[in-house]
């Protein structure tokens, strides 16, 4: 229930704007010149994937797309609330594509690296995606916390984790290096705001309607089928 009334509220408040959004950046050509759109030079790809995130799809999917997100971004939770599902259907579960995710706390959310250090917990008993999940669609009782870690608690055991296991993991702190390293290597990309999604040999900003990421990854298996 909670997870439905969150999606009707995220839809409510986030159509508008990423309809709006969307017209200007396709009506701009969708890649090459349009604003929020720029190349990645050989270099700094060939440094992707030192950081590994966490994958859904084949390893024989012929694109990968790296999303840089932060869970405390209420642009990333309404991206996940509009297209996620699409995009694992349309193409992941399809093998048009592999998704990659890609921590990016950023220094002005307070509870972001504790949340992303939840999902890296959760990982541990094999439930990165559940805790990803309930992350951004419950994002707007969290995130206004000054405990949300009891929340991460009931995340976990709504998702069925070992919940003992996973608050010893909690306060280890033992994911907080690997969630810094994952934000530097973002920022060595010149990636500098959230949700940014890289896609072949472009980076491309903001919370794009499914529609406009299928078309990305359709682009980027053309070109890599040359």
């Amino acid at each position: 229930m909670a997870r439905s009334v969150m999606k009707m509220f995220y839809l409510a408040l986030g159509a508008v704007a990423l309809i709006g959004g969307a017209a200007i950046w396709m009506a701009r050509g969708g890649s090459g010149g349009s604003e929020g759109v720029t190349s990645v030079s050989s270099a700094a790809l060939a440094s992707v994937g030192e950081y590994e995130g966490y994958v859904e799809g084949s390893d024989s999917a012929p694109v990968e797309v790296v999303e840089f997100a932060d869970f405390q971004c209420p642009a990333c939770a309404r991206f996940t609330i509009l297209s996620g599902s699409d995009i694992r259907t349309g193409l992941v579960e399809r093998g048009l594509a592999r998704w990659r995710f890609h921590d990016f706390p950023l220094p002005n959310h307070q509870h972001a690296i504790p949340a992303h250090h939840a999902a890296a917990c959760a990982d541990e008993q094999g439930q990165f995606w559940a805790m990803h999940d309930q992350l951004f669609f419950n994002q707007g009782r969290w995130a206004r916390d000054s405990r949300p870690t009891r929340r991460f608690r009931e995340y976990a055991q709504a998702i069925g984790l070992d919940v003992d296991r996973f608050e010893a993991c909690m306060e280890s702190d033992r994911y907080r290096a690997r969630i810094e390293a994952g934000k530097n290597e973002a920022v060595a990309l010149g990636i500098n705001s959230t949700p940014s999604f890289l896609i072949g040999d472009i980076v491309v900003a903001g919370a794009l309607p499914y529609d406009s990421i299928k078309t990305l990854v359709e682009k980027a298996a053309a070109r890599a089928a040359r």
